[in-house]
């Protein structure tokens, strides 16, 4: 210490007076005040440049420090402020800016021990956001005024835009990770339980007031148009019978149960046809009886009258609806009384008995795993867990059983033993498609919840993409063939024109971005199916070229193969893809369609017919038959798709079954 104080001063030292400690650190380099005088000293021997370039780079940094702060730091406090009321689950999955869930709110419940049952608001129908949609004398039920306001501020924010791809990701705990994908649970749902509500009995409140409703396009009314013109040939010939005949200007009987009619219901609330739709409903209180002596299809009646009366009494609010959709449901439950609980796939719905097909004693794999969301939503509405029950535990048990090729299923299943059968044919076609489409609407449905369903349906879209895609020549255009035993077959039926309709679904509910990649292009592919064709109207089968072959199309056409049923598929996938991308061309793609049918299946007497040969426009030799799905699915679709009013079904709020009839997904209080 004495030394340092008594030294000549130096001239790059600052002289400095220590306290009598600081003898004690004299000798000590690593001392705080040692290194304090050696950074200045390095410091005052820069070169004024190099000490302004030092300054500057200080400054920059500061600088983007406040601009950082701004750019992020309202996102974040609006993201952190949300309160949990609000608050819901999204996946976070790389690339992909997720549409928001399902919030359709539920109903307080009104005794908390009854369980937590999801429950949808009113144990009672939704009115659409129309004033002008359905008959004016019925008596409309909506939920109750302060559960419409919370459910208007909860979506609040996905309503403004036909396409909704630009929502925040929230980074929460996975549940499950798929092959890239990560799912989240949706925080605002609850799985079901054992118990379920008995619906309230609400009084008729009076409805509030509704958003300017958006108008109706041209096309729209061509649709409308076109309704009327097969309800007319109906209600001339053949009303109250299951399916018209146009040309001879009779009938058919499938059921005797006035399928046409009840399939027709709600397309006629949500054209907003009331005349039409009246005079239908008094013919469901007057004549509609399921006390016959008449075996039904197990899958075609619940997904065509089940699935009909459930969406009609959910858009109406009017009870009848519901009870006949209990009765007709109660009558159905025989079909489950097998030794694997694998329904038969007929029912006597007068005498309760059920049996399997005269020629075998399997059930088809789509037709045993079709019939969940209706049933289901029975349970939920009537408070009778019998016919969830049912439905669920064939879903368990399919979803246990081996015979699977990477998610993808054989198409019959044995109803004495429970086991798949015919094993090694593989197909999104007829006998195995809705299964698929299924997996994903049950879990919607659900809440997000059922997480069985999830795995097995995102197994399927891969083994699918390893097993069933190809590209056709010369367009290269993707299809989902089949395959038999190991060898691949380039046939793809109209059927599967579902898929991508239900790929943009999944993609709208969080699932992976490719997913929605994969269904634009088999869209595409599904549209050139008809545009190959001279009627320019999709055949029921098509095969695909492989290899380019000078003067051949894409699209072969075999002569048992091209009739055309007015099916709806490809126009139910076409309104998916509009509503989530926006993009016009699906709508004009629809619009073609929608030509193309007046064109060559018209009858000018009433009614659209089937044709026999989609590549003879001269004559494409009418089969005189009207199916129930073209005005039950086919013309819905068609309207739909024309419409820029996302609020028109919103896709959050309900989810279509298999015969395009919106049921109601679930959202827990």
């Amino acid at each position: 210490s004495a030394t340092a104080t008594t030294s000549p001063p130096r001239r790059d030292f600052i002289s400095v007076t220590l306290s009598p400690e600081a003898g004690v650190l004299s000798g000590y380099n690593n001392s705080k005040a040692w290194r304090r005088r050696s950074c200045w000293r390095k410091w005052k021997q820069l070169s004024r440049l190099q000490r302004s370039i030092i300054l500057f780079l200080f400054a920059a940094l500061a600088v983007c420090g406040v601009i950082s702060y701004t750019s992020v730091g309202e996102p974040w406090k609006s993201l952190t402020n949300k309160s949990l009321d609000d608050q819901r689950t999204e996946p976070e999955i790389p690339g992909l800016k997720l549409a928001n869930p399902a919030v359709l709110p539920a109903p307080q419940k009104a005794d908390a021990n009854l369980g937590d049952y999801p429950e949808l608001s009113p144990q009672k129908p939704l009115k659409l956001p129309h004033g002008r949609r359905g008959p004016s004398n019925l008596q409309i039920k909506p939920p109750q005024r302060d559960v419409r306001l919370k459910m208007q501020q909860d979506t609040s924010r996905i309503v403004e835009e036909p396409v909704q791809a630009k929502k925040e990701e929230k980074t929460e705990k996975s549940v499950i990770s798929w092959r890239g994908a990560v799912i989240e649970p949706d925080q605002s749902t609850e799985p079901p339980s054992s118990k379920i509500k008995e619906p309230e009995k609400h009084s008729s409140v009076e409805a509030e007031e509704q958003k300017e409703p958006v108008p109706i396009t041209e096309r729209q009314l061509a649709v409308i148009e076109a309704f009327r013109h097969a309800w007319k040939g109906y209600k001339e010939f053949a009303w109250g019978h299951d399916e018209l005949k146009p040309l001879s200007k009779s009938y058919s009987e499938w059921f005797g149960l006035g399928l046409t009619l009840i399939d027709a219901l709600d397309t006629m609330w949500i054209l907003g046809l009331k005349e039409e739709f009246e005079e239908a409903r008094k013919w469901v209180a007057n004549d509609l009886v399921f006390d016959k002596n008449v075996d039904v299809n197990l899958f075609e009646s619940t997904i065509r009258i089940l699935g009909g009366l459930l969406s009609t009494y959910h858009l109406s609010g009017d009870s009848l609806f519901l009870e006949k959709a209990k009765d007709i449901g109660n009558r159905l439950m025989p079909a489950f009384r097998t030794p694997s609980k694998i329904p038969y796939s007929d029912v006597n719905i007068g005498q309760g008995t059920a049996h399997p097909p005269r020629w075998t004693s399997d059930s088809t794999v789509a037709e045993v795993t079709s019939i969940q969301l209706e049933f289901r939503e029975l349970s939920r509405l009537t408070g009778d867990e019998k016919f969830q029950k049912a439905v669920d535990e064939v879903m368990k048990h399919v979803h246990t059983l081996s015979g699977k090729n990477d998610g993808l299923v054989p198409m019959f299943i044995n109803t004495n033993s429970g086991q798949f059968t015919h094993l090694g044919v593989y197909t999104l076609g007829a006998r195995a498609d809705s299964y698929y489409e299924y997996l994903l609407k049950q879990w919607i449905q659900g809440g997000k919840k059922e997480n069985d369903l999830l795995e097995d349906y995102m197994r399927a879209i891969e083994g699918v993409k390893k097993h069933l895609l190809q590209r056709s020549q010369p367009k290269k255009l993707t299809f989902v063939g089949e395959l038999a035993h190991g060898h691949f077959s380039a046939k793809m039926d109209h059927l599967v024109c579902f898929l991508p309709g239900t790929l943009a679904l999944g993609a709208h509910n969080g699932l992976t971005a490719d997913h929605m990649k994969l269904a634009e292009a088999l869209i595409e592919t599904c549209y050139q199916m008809y545009a190959q064709v001279e009627t320019g109207l999709s055949p029921e089968i098509v095969h695909f070229n492989l290899h380019a072959q000078k003067g051949h199309k894409d699209v072969e056409i075999k002569p048992a193969d091209r009739h055309n049923l007015l099916r709806p598929e490809t126009v139910e996938s076409l309104f998916y893809m509009y509503r989530f991308t926006g993009d016009k061309k699906y709508q004009d793609w629809g619009w073609e369609i929608l030509q193309n049918f007046n064109k060559y299946t018209r009858v000018p007497t009433g009614g659209y017919t089937s044709i026999n040969n989609v590549q003879n426009p001269s004559n494409p030799e009418p089969r005189d038959k009207m199916e129930s799905f073209f005005l039950g699915e086919t013309l819905k679709y068609m309207f739909l798709l024309f419409s820029d009013d996302i609020d028109l079904i919103n896709l959050d709020k309900f989810v279509f079954n298999t015969e395009a009839h919106p049921l109601p997904i679930w959202v827990a209080a």
